[in-house]
């Protein structure tokens, strides 16, 4: 039997021509072929929770290695604490 021309109705002869015993086989058969045909999409990287919440890497900053008390001066008020800049 050429199984790349059969047609629906061909496959529904060939299935009705099983045995009982086999259609719980063939049904999980079917299930799975549903399953792998269904297009997967590969899941985007989340975003690490606690990075989000603490803002890193969010700065506009590009380079505070050298220059990290400026920034820091420039953004905690030495009698109320951090100031937020928007």
């Amino acid at each position: 039997m050429d199984t790349s021309t059969l047609s629906r109705q061909q496959v529904i002869e060939v299935i009705d021509t099983l045995p009982d015993d086999a259609f719980s086989e063939l049904i999980s058969f079917i299930g799975y072929l549903r399953y792998k045909s269904v297009e997967q999409k590969p899941e985007e990287p989340k975003p690490n929770f606690l990075l989000s919440i603490a803002g890193i890497g969010s700065s506009i900053e590009k380079d505070v290695s050298d220059r990290d008390e400026e920034i820091l001066a420039s953004e905690i008020n030495s009698i109320s604490g951090w100031s937020i800049r928007i």
